[in-house]
């Protein structure tokens, strides 16, 4: 299709980079995994068989990894600003803040529906040590921003952005298709929920994975920088855990 009141590129599905990014999408977070199993089994860090905190370190710290390499080297054969720098436009911080605010309640609401409605407190999976509150807390706080917001915002939105140019209109908001794509792949990441929650908790958790996929591209976009998404994403993430600690009562 083809936008010519704005003169936007005609936007055409091309299955190669679809692909491409399908493969890296889904690749990066699993060969990240191997390294982490494969890093436990020889230099004996944290083991998945083990605690779920220490392990996903170790996998988000490979994730992280894989994903810059990808990029360094998507460089040379797809040349584009991947956004690893301070932004270069307006920063989009603030908007990225109160959103991740926002977004925090919304997935506690979500996530928790079941124990709202029945007036009761969630069973937060682990004990609730100092080392445990304060490890999540920096873990959803800090750290899940730049080890997921490089890998999808960066590298999968910039090169699909790149090789599939082509802009989605809504009234005023538009953004590149890409930003779009690359959130419905994020979403469906989390599709492994439906194995282990009520269908109606793991549906809800698609919406809003899509919601804000969409919404860390469009910050990616605009701001030039994955500055934005970064804090966007540990805001939201760090807001749910900080509404659970309260909750049952771990401070």
């Amino acid at each position: 299709m083809t936008d010519t009141a704005t003169g936007d590129v005609r936007f055409r599905l091309k299955i190669v980079p679809i692909v491409v990014v399908a493969l890296l999408g889904y690749g990066v977070p699993y060969v990240a995994g191997y390294c982490a199993f494969f890093s436990s089994r020889i230099f004996h860090t944290a083991s998945p068989y083990g605690p779920t905190l220490p392990w996903l370190y170790m996998q988000h710290a490979f994730q992280l990894l894989v994903a810059l390499i990808v990029i360094a080297v998507l460089k040379y054969l797809v040349p584009a600003d991947y956004g690893l720098h301070r932004p270069r436009e307006k920063s989009y911080v603030l908007p990225a803040i109160l959103w991740g605010v926002f977004f925090g309640v919304l997935m506690t609401a979500v996530d928790y529906a079941p124990q709202l409605i029945a007036h009761t407190r969630p069973n937060a999976g682990f004990p609730l040590t100092p080392s445990n509150v304060w490890g999540w807390l920096f873990f959803e706080g800090v750290y899940v921003g730049p080890t997921e917001e490089i890998p999808f915002r960066a590298l999968l939105v910039t090169y699909l952005a790149t090789t599939m140019p082509g802009k989605l209109h809504v009234g005023r908001f538009n953004m590149n298709w890409a930003g779009v794509i690359v959130a419905l792949i994020f979403a469906l990441l989390h599709a492994t929920n439906f194995s282990v929650r009520a269908w109606p908790e793991a549906l809800g958790q698609q919406f809003y994975a899509f919601a804000l996929g969409v919404l860390y591209a469009y910050w990616l976009e605009k701001s030039k920088s994955v500055v934005a998404p970064i804090i966007g994403h540990n805001v939201g993430d760090v807001v749910e855990y900080i509404i659970l600690f309260v909750w049952v009562g771990a401070f």
